[in-house]
């Protein structure tokens, strides 16, 4: 069992510290995917965190980890980080994700490797990310989240059910099935772009920042939870 969660308050709103935790949020839940396999291979957007998080499970497990991603003229620290931390990082050419997408499929199939669903999104995993929520104890009036694929999003509905619920759309445009009914706010710049103003505590500016920026703005009454997954990379 990972640890729970640290929640600090800053600027009056309740905000899981998941940049305290290594890997982020995705890395408490990413060792059910190396379950029968010694390699993972996820095919990542350039700026996505669940390439560090998967590349940090992989060596606490002494496991393999392998990112598909866009080539880009000079990697983004996320793919650099990611390298760091042991992860064979693979860019391919022409990097739309549909692309990058079937390489990794491509590779799996060659290699016998496990391929993580994008987003990482699978019945387990946000059972198990609910499971994470509900040990904080926190019993919040509004919950709010960045969301990308929507996983942390239904997993946030499952544990605070009772909550007003806030998605940050932060990437594709999602439907209120993706994210259990939250109201769904865009996050009003592309997710490529990084917001220019760090929040109060480590946050991934292209997503988790947007996220608390927007909800400081237009939080409403009683305790107002905002999760933040990640740091910035590096």
């Amino acid at each position: 069992m990972t640890a729970t969660p640290i929640i600090r308050e800053h600027d009056g709103i309740a905000v899981v510290r998941d940049d305290l935790f290594p890997g982020g949020t995705k890395a408490r839940v990413l060792p059910m995917l190396f379950e029968g396999t010694d390699e993972v291979v996820y095919a990542s957007p350039a700026e996505g965190g669940a390439q560090t998080a998967l590349a940090q499970v992989a060596r606490d497990l002494g496991k393999r980890a392998t990112v598909f991603v866009a080539k880009r003229a000079t990697p983004h620290p996320r793919s650099i980080a990611a390298k760091a931390l042991g992860a064979k990082v693979i860019q391919v050419s022409p990097g739309y994700l549909t692309v990058v997408r079937k390489r990794a499929a491509d590779y799996c199939a060659a290699r016998g490797a496990r391929l993580a669903p994008f987003g990482v999104d699978a019945p387990e995993i946000i059972a198990a990310l609910a499971a994470v929520a509900r040990s904080t104890g926190a019993a919040p009036d509004e919950v709010w989240c960045a969301a990308g694929s929507g996983v942390l999003s239904r997993a946030l509905a499952a544990a605070f059910p009772k909550a007003r619920r806030f998605a940050v759309e932060v990437g594709r445009t999602l439907s209120p099935d993706e994210v259990a009914g939250a109201t769904i706010i865009p996050a009003g710049m592309p997710f490529g772009k990084a917001h220019p103003v760090p929040p109060p505590f480590p946050s991934d500016p292209h997503y988790d920042a947007k996220a608390w920026h927007i909800a400081k703005a237009r939080r409403g009454a009683g305790l107002c939870l905002l999760w933040n997954v990640t740091g910035p990379a590096g």
